[in-house]
């Protein structure tokens, strides 16, 4: 069986803070450190590359940014596709939706990239939800494998 049309990944989270609050912590790596990566080079700024670390697992992602509409949408390439769209459900709530494809391989391996995009990018959304509103840190993507932790492998 050949897939009919491309896999496509999304994760989606109302977040009870204003539109730009929530944007602006997937751009400033002050914040997105928080609940996401651990180090980056700089801010999101369109035709900017940049790199994000997962310190605790020795790993890394070279992210070229292909287009920043502030407080609506950021696009960026690492290297798949990756588009975050911000929609303002009122003065103090944003609806984030985070879309993933251009996925490659045989039709396993597609899927199991897409099953895996979603997994990490419900987390990521998850983490910025408790972050953004509460102020609490979950460490959901650091907890999310600790036997492949740097320190664990030595």
């Amino acid at each position: 069986m050949t897939m009919q049309r491309p896999v496509v990944s999304k994760a989606e989270m109302l977040i009870r803070k204003p539109v730009k609050e929530v944007f602006a912590a997937f751009v400033d790596p002050a914040i997105t450190t928080k609940f996401w990566f651990t180090k980056s080079s700089g801010k999101l700024e369109p035709g900017k590359d940049i790199r994000w670390d997962w310190e605790m697992y020795g790993a890394f992602a070279e992210v070229s940014v292909k287009a920043i509409e502030k407080d609506r949408r950021i696009l960026i390439e690492w290297p798949t596709s990756v588009e975050w769209l911000f929609t303002p459900k009122s003065d103090d709530s944003t609806f984030v939706s985070v879309t993933n494809k251009g996925f490659t391989g045989n039709d396993d391996e597609v899927v199991s990239q897409a099953i895996d995009s979603m997994g990490g990018l419900s987390l990521l959304l998850a983490g910025c939800k408790a972050f953004l509103e509460y102020g609490i840190m979950l460490n959901l993507v650091a907890d999310h494998n600790p036997d492949a932790h740097k320190s664990r492998r030595s």
